[in-house]
Formats: structure tokens, C-alpha cells, sequence
């Protein structure tokens, strides 16, 4: 007895591993009137014997001579009923045998645990071509140094146990964030925005399970993959470079890619080009936890008026640039930079009100091309963020801690550090009509003031509690949203934002400073002209002078140089009019910006400051007080018109082969060393995994 114990362990024709454990196994009626060990090796040895004695090998199998195993995931309930939960088999005839068979087992008695009938649940790994259990009892143990030697060489069944299902893209129906990138989110922001829908579009970005029961992704991308037989070309057309999902849990791993090369003239450059390499890892465990990171590797020199921008945003310490939305960007061989990047994102789901993430990327407020809130054009940044949804209502509160990069705020090589808390309630009045509401404070750390616990609270006012900090200390926005829905083809948008407000100037009427706001108007036209997938979307933009400033430029609404709200910061007004259409696996954008800003002279005769530098404190160098309007200063026109239309490659990384054409005019009043008079078209073209937006607008 002791001999076939110890040999249950080491059966080549089925190991047996409990995922269940109890006291006491179940008992079929041979095994009954023995102590616990007895009885475990018993139901063990029955099980073995059964399936041996029972299993009829398909003729495919024994034709093909194959040789390898089939793993059976079998529970036993409380009234000892057997159930296949699960096989992994490489022929479906064997998958139908070995349940044909588990459906033979008679009734016996359940597993105890503590005196009650128990679940238990257990894995058979079935050898092929079957081996007979009591033939290999036989010859297996014949002394004790026999029993000693196969001790040394004994493997648990745990590791062959690890269930493998088919990967059915979890990801589709998980919290996971949908990378947020305008032409993507326009394939489903229609089915999102019919009218009666009881969902939240202003915060973004959205979550898989939020965009779910609108838009089948899953059902959508088996309609784009292509019929491919080897393992290169599955990978290359429709999967994720790994996958593998198990019991509750899944995991993806994808080599990221963004290479362009192109031209833009008028330049010194013989061209332009962009080489970017990335990893992202993506998994689920279990419903409620889900998380992402994503880390680049990038080298690059753009059109002359990019490079510019970036090199007049440099952060302090030698570094010749910052790249917009990016990050630092080092020298890299002549005219380039190196400019590495990293995202990431954990998010769990207690319940089904309440979400928590934290994470390490961008944000974005509204249902716009631009956010006058909060917007994605500014470099990454560590965030904490809680979604709370119930009724009618979404509300989200950010916190977020960025950085100030100036020379002037840089003590020992370190950059200066300041926090954002901000908070956005989404309701949906009626069904077709949505008021946001969104209040937003921006603090340092001066005084060693820190993380000010004023600001965790998440239903406070943030404006009275930055006011008895101190109004200088700290830095509060007001905002709304509102959203309405003419019928499911016709959306008209909305922002307003209030940096600061002064009632009798209002009233005077006299255009002063001091009323520091800024507005967004807009219209989504889905599937235009009865054209499926069409979108046509036209936006008005207005932000006064100094929004976004303020009187210490470390509080301001900026990080790393750059703006949390408009990309264009203050003083400026666009009008921007979208198409964007696609069709299987083909896509087209098009999109054209008229805008107006006043920039500052910086010259010996002009210093002043006329309200587009956020950088600047507003209370020196104002040239006016009263009859401050947009465009004040060295008014700049800008027109920019991007057309861009390729081939989705990759439906799973959203990988793409893409065209670019770009014509930007910039037409100042007066030329400065800072400011110049061009035209410059760039000409692109590409592969990228379309996964963050990239904005050359500027």
C-alpha cells in the first residue's frame, strides 16, 4: 500500500492536482472504511483506472501516431457529481472523448471539509498513447532505494496544471484605458453619443468597459482580420505580438513602433525623420485590476518650425529642447534629439461606482479637439485618479504632480516641483443635454507646503481653500462643459473656462485684464450626408490674454514649459475644421486651423508682456489695463492645413502605414530674432502605433 502511495505522484498516464484543497477527497465506494491518507490515493488510483479502462483513442489520433497529453480541468461538486470545466487538447476528438468520458463517472460521495460537503476541483493529465496504471505499479518500486531514487526525479503536476485558454480579447470588455488618440476615438464616438445614452464622454480617456456596450470592439476587428495560416503573418495582421489568457487573468506584450521619414521645405535639413522603439505590456488579474505600461526609445529632428518651438522651451541645465507633449530631448548627433519616454497606468475597480488609477501619462477634459480644462499637449506626469459614477453623474478627481523647469525656479540641478489637484462632475440632465462642472487648483511647494491635505478632500471647494491659504500660494480655475445632442447624427460641444473674474470691470465694460476666460464652441456631424464613418467636426476657440497665468509663473497652469490647458496658451483664438472617415482597414484625415496670436515682442523697445506667455507674471510689464482683447501684441496669423490617409496594418496595437502632408503659414506683424515670418510645408511617411496623440500644430 505504502508503494502505490508514494507512486500516485509519478504516473505518466494522469497526474492529479487539487485546486481545491479539503480535508478529505471524494470517496467512491471502493475507497470507503479508510483513514484519510488511504482515501486520497484511492480516488486517485480510481480516477486513473476509470479513465484508462474507458477512454477510446479517436482513429485521426492513431493514425496521425500521435504522442502527447491531454489536460483535464474537472471538478467534483457537494453531491459528488463530476463536471469538466475545461480541456486542453491539440485535436478536438480528444477534447469530445475525454468529456464523453468524465460524463461516465457515477455519483459518488463529495469531498468533506470541516464536516460539509465541499467543491473540489482537480486537474488529470492523460497520457497518449494511454499507459495502464496498474502496469506501471507493477514495475515501478521494487525496494526502497527504488523508492528513493524516484523521490530525486519526482515533478508535481502544478506547473502542467496552469489552464491555457484561447485569448478572446478580454481587453475589449476590461477597465483597461483605451489609448486616447483623436482618429481612433472617432470610430466609436457616435455609437457613444446616441441620444438617451447614460454614459460620461468628457473625461478621457475612457475605459474598454465604459465604451463596451456601444461599440463592439470585438465584433468590429473580426471583421478586419485577415485569413492567415502561418504564426508571422497572425502576428503581423491581426494579434498582439504575445498573448495569453488563462483562469482570470491575461497578459499582452507588443514591440511598439514609430519611424517616419519626410521633407520639409523651406529648410537647411536634407530631411526629416523620426526612429522610435517601444514595449508595452498590458494584463488584466482578475475583473477588477488592470494595468498597462508602455516605454520608448526615440531619436529624431523635425521641420525647422518644430525644432524652434522645441528649443524655445528648453529646460534649464544644457539641454537644447523639450519635445512637446514628450519630454526632455537630449543632443543627438547634428540638429537631433534623444528623447526616451515612458506611460503607464494601473487601474482597480472596487465596485462598480468606484474606479481607482494611478498612473504616469496625460489627461483630457472634453469633447473636443482641444480642452481648454485640461488637455494632452504637455509632457507626462505622475497622477492619482478616482472615478466615481452613479446615476446620472460621473465625477472624477485628479491629483497630479508636475514640474517647473525654468532657470530661474532650478536650485542644485533639481527642477522645481508643484501639484494640480482637480475635480470634473459629469451629469446628464436630460438625454440628450450633459453640464459639466470643473473647478482645478494649482500649488508649490513653498514653505515646505508639499502635498497640501486641503486639497485631498474630494467634494471641497478648492477656490475657498486656496483663498485662506493665501490667494498668492496657490492658483484656482473654474470651468463648465456642456454637451448637447441635436439627434444621433448632430452634437453640439461647449467649454468655458474662468482663470479669474472681476464683476465691476464686467460691468464697466471695459474689456479689462482682470476678466481672464477663455470659451470653446463646437459641432460633430456622425456619418455625414448619410456617408457611414464620415465625421466632420468644426471648433471655435477664444482664450484672453493672461489665462493661464498668474502672478508667480511657478503656480501658472504650465508644465514643463508647457500648457495644461490650450496648447497655445493665452491670448489666442482658432477656428479648426476636422473630416475623418475610414473604411475596413483605410483611413483619412483632414484638418484645417485659422488662428490669431498675440505674441510678445521681446525686443530692447518692447518688453511687455501682452498676455500669450503664461510663463510671465501678469502683474509686471502689462501694457494696458483696460481694452485688453485677443490678439494684442505682435498679432500673428497662423494657417495650418494636415492631410493624412494610410492602412490600419494591425487592428490589436493599431499600428499603422500613414501619409502626411502639412502647409503651415506663420504671419507675424513685426519679425523679431524670436519670432519669424515662414511657410513651411512637410511631407511624411511612416509606420506607427497610433497610441497617444501627436500634436505639430503650434
Amino acid at each position: 500500500m505504502k508503494k502505490i502511495l508514494f507512486f500516485i505522484f509519478f504516473l505518466h498516464i494522469g497526474l492529479l492536482h487539487a485546486q481545491n484543497s479539503s480535508s478529505l477527497a471524494p470517496v467512491f465506494p471502493n475507497c470507503e472504511n479508510k483513514n484519510a491518507v488511504e482515501t486520497n490515493a484511492c480516488f486517485y488510483q480510481q480516477i486513473q483506472q476509470f479513465v484508462f479502462d474507458n477512454f477510446q483513442v479517436p482513429d485521426l489520433v492513431s493514425k496521425n501516431n500521435y504522442k502527447g497529453f491531454v489536460n483535464v480541468l474537472f471538478e467534483v461538486d457537494t453531491v459528488g457529481v463530476f463536471k469538466v470545466q475545461y480541456v486542453d487538447a491539440i485535436y478536438p476528438e480528444l477534447t469530445a472523448e475525454s468529456k464523453r468520458v468524465f460524463g461516465m463517472f457515477p455519483k459518488i460521495k463529495p469531498a468533506m471539509n470541516a464536516g460539509k460537503p465541499a467543491f473540489a476541483k482537480y486537474t488529470l493529465k492523460i497520457a497518449i498513447p494511454l499507459k495502464n496504471p496498474q502496469q506501471e505499479v507493477g514495475s515501478a518500486y521494487e525496494t526502497k532505494i527504488d523508492s528513493i531514487k524516484a523521490n530525486r526525479t519526482k515533478v508535481l503536476a502544478e506547473f502542467d496544471s496552469i489552464v491555457s485558454k484561447k485569448f478572446e480579447n478580454p481587453i475589449y470588455e476590461s477597465g483597461l484605458n483605451i489609448p486616447f488618440t483623436h482618429s481612433y476615438y472617432a470610430q466609436f464616438d457616435s455609437a457613444v453619443n446616441q441620444v438617451g445614452s447614460n454614459n460620461h464622454t468628457g473625461s478621457k480617456p475612457l475605459a474598454y468597459n465604459e465604451v463596451a456596450p456601444y461599440y463592439d470592439f470585438k465584433t468590429i476587428n473580426e471583421k478586419l482580420m485577415k485569413n492567415s495560416d502561418s504564426w508571422l503573418e497572425k502576428k503581423l495582421w491581426n494579434e498582439h505580438f504575445f498573448q495569453f489568457q488563462g483562469e482570470d487573468y491575461w497578459i499582452t506584450l507588443n514591440p511598439l513602433l514609430d519611424l517616419r521619414v519626410g521633407k520639409s521645405t523651406p529648410s537647411d535639413l536634407n530631411y526629416t525623420y523620426q526612429n522610435t522603439r517601444g514595449i508595452q505590456v498590458q494584463a488584466g488579474l482578475g475583473k477588477n485590476l488592470v494595468l498597462t505600461t508602455t516605454v520608448y526609445e526615440s531619436q529624431g529632428q523635425f521641420a525647422d518650425y518644430y525644432n524652434q518651438y522645441a528649443n524655445s522651451i528648453r529646460p534649464s541645465g544644457g539641454n537644447p529642447a523639450i519635445i512637446p507633449g514628450i519630454g526632455i530631448g537630449k543632443e543627438f548627433k547634428t540638429n537631433g534629439y534623444d528623447f526616451p519616454s515612458a506611460d503607464a497606468n494601473i487601474s482597480y475597480s472596487p465596485s462598480k461606482m468606484i474606479n481607482l488609477q494611478m498612473g504616469y501619462g496625460r489627461n483630457f477634459i472634453g469633447d473636443g479637439y482641444r480642452s481648454l480644462l485640461m488637455g494632452d499637449a504637455a509632457s507626462p506626469y505622475p497622477y492619482v485618479k478616482i472615478n466615481t459614477t452613479f446615476w446620472k453623474i460621473k465625477y472624477t478627481n485628479t491629483y497630479m504632480s508636475l514640474k517647473d523647469v525654468r532657470d530661474e525656479v532650478t536650485a542644485e540641478k533639481t527642477y522645481a516641483t508643484k501639484f494640480m489637484a482637480n475635480h470634473y462632475l459629469s451629469w446628464n440632465v436630460t438625454k440628450r443635454w450633459n453640464l459639466g462642472f470643473f473647478e482645478s487648483v494649482v500649488w508649490t511647494n513653498s514653505n515646505d507646503r508639499g502635498f497640501d491635505a486641503n486639497f485631498i478632500n474630494p467634494i471641497i471647494f478648492y477656490r475657498t481653500v486656496e483663498f485662506t491659504s493665501s490667494s498668492k500660494s496657490g492658483n484656482a480655475v473654474l470651468g463648465l462643459t456642456t454637451k448637447y445632442k441635436f439627434n444621433n447624427q448632430l452634437n453640439f460641444y461647449g467649454q468655458f473656462i474662468l482663470d479669474e473674474f472681476s464683476l465691476g470691470d464686467i460691468k464697466d465694460q471695459d474689456q479689462s485684464w482682470k476678466n481672464k476666460y477663455g470659451y470653446q464652441l463646437g459641432l460633430k456631424y456622425y456619418n455625414a450626408f448619410s456617408i457611414p464613418n464620415l465625421l466632420l467636426q468644426v471648433e471655435y476657440n477664444h482664450i484672453r490674454p493672461y489665462v493661464y497665468s498668474h502672478s508667480d509663473p511657478i503656480t501658472n497652469y504650465g508644465h514643463n514649459n508647457q500648457s495644461m490647458g490650450h496648447a497655445w496658451g493665452g491670448n489666442a483664438r482658432e477656428l479648426i475644421a476636422i473630416g475623418r472617415y475610414h473604411k475596413g482597414r483605410y483611413f483619412a484625415d483632414a484638418k484645417l486651423t485659422y488662428g490669431i496670436r498675440g505674441l510678445d515682442f521681446d525686443t530692447a523697445t518692447d518688453s511687455l508682456n501682452y498676455g500669450g506667455n503664461i510663463y510671465k507674471d501678469y502683474d509686471d510689464n502689462r501694457p494696458f489695463d483696460t481694452g485688453v482683447k485677443v490678439g494684442q501684441g505682435n498679432k500673428t496669423s497662423i494657417l495650418i492645413a494636415d492631410l493624412q490617409a494610410g492602412y490600419l496594418v494591425n487592428p490589436a496595437t493599431n499600428l499603422k502605414l500613414f501619409a502626411n502632408y502639412m502647409y503651415r503659414s506663420f504671419d507675424p506683424e513685426k519679425e523679431t530674432d524670436f519670432v519669424k515670418r515662414t511657410n513651411t510645408s512637410w511631407f511624411t511617411i511612416g509606420v506607427r502605433s497610433d497610441i497617444f496623440n501627436w500634436y505639430f500644430d503650434y
